[in-house]
């Protein structure tokens, strides 16, 4: 199943915080395809996985979900 992440943190860098916004592209495969199913849209998770290329020519990166948690109060 593909989705997008919204992602928004603050990190630090240099001595300093950074403010951080991207919408990140993302698959999941069987489980965790049918927990992100199921979820509302805006609902916060926190996802492990790994980045790999869209497809075999691809320079554009994906997701891959390995493991969706929903955050407490969600």
């Amino acid at each position: 199943m593909e989705f997008r992440i919204d992602h928004k943190s603050e990190q630090d860098e240099a001595g300093g915080r950074r403010k951080v916004k991207a919408e990140i592209p993302a698959v999941a495969f069987q489980a965790q395809a049918r927990l992100i199913a199921a979820a509302a849209p805006g609902v916060e998770v926190r996802l492990q996985g790994f980045l790999a290329p869209k497809g075999k020519r691809s320079k554009k990166l994906v997701l891959h979900a390995t493991n969706i948690e929903f955050t407490e109060g969600n």
